[in-house]
């Protein structure tokens, strides 16, 4: 499941629910666009929407979190949290940003085990997400001489400590 407004929107949903008007006021969405959303979420079960007779009014559509949103919650919690941090906006916004940072936590620096550790990436999207994370100040690329010329991806100085945090808050989730 992906969405700019996931992150938003586990954040905004209490544990004991929320109501559609609410949440919409809140993340200044359109009413289709939070409809959507909670649907894709509900269809991946994040979480459920009450029926008339659970809710605090009937006539108010409401939502709760499910076992595996309040998991999720907590991973979008450990995910703001290093993004204020890290102090370059919500990276989470844009596909494999976070992934990626992660993924050179884990020392993975050559651009092909970068590749190969994210996964289903393609060339051209890590490419563009290394180079819009260099161009921000996240990472510093340099070139390797041995064993043959090549580009080493790592982790800018500053950007150790929010990444190093982040992967420890998720691997707690587990």
């Amino acid at each position: 499941m992906s969405g700019q407004w996931t992150v938003p929107l586990l954040l905004e949903v209490e544990p004991s629910g929320g109501r559609f008007t609410p949440l919409q006021n809140r993340l200044q969405i359109t009413p289709a666009r939070l409809s959507d959303n909670l649907k894709r979420m509900a269809e991946h079960g994040l979480l459920r929407h009450l029926s008339p007779l659970e809710r605090r009014h009937p006539a108010l559509p409401e939502y709760v979190l499910t076992e595996k949103g309040l998991l999720l919650r907590d991973a979008a919690k450990a995910v703001q949290s290093a993004e204020g941090m890290l102090g370059y906006g919500r990276l989470s916004a844009k596909a494999w940003n976070l992934p990626l940072l992660l993924a050179l936590h884990y020392e993975h620096t050559r651009f092909q085990d970068i590749r190969f550790a994210l996964g289903q990436v393609t060339p051209r999207m890590l490419s563009g997400r290394l180079d819009e994370l260099q161009l921000i100040g996240a990472v510093d690329k340099s070139i390797a001489e041995l064993p043959r010329p090549a580009y080493i991806y790592l982790l800018h100085q500053d950007s150790k400590p929010p990444v190093r945090r982040l992967a420890a808050d998720l691997s707690s989730l587990l």
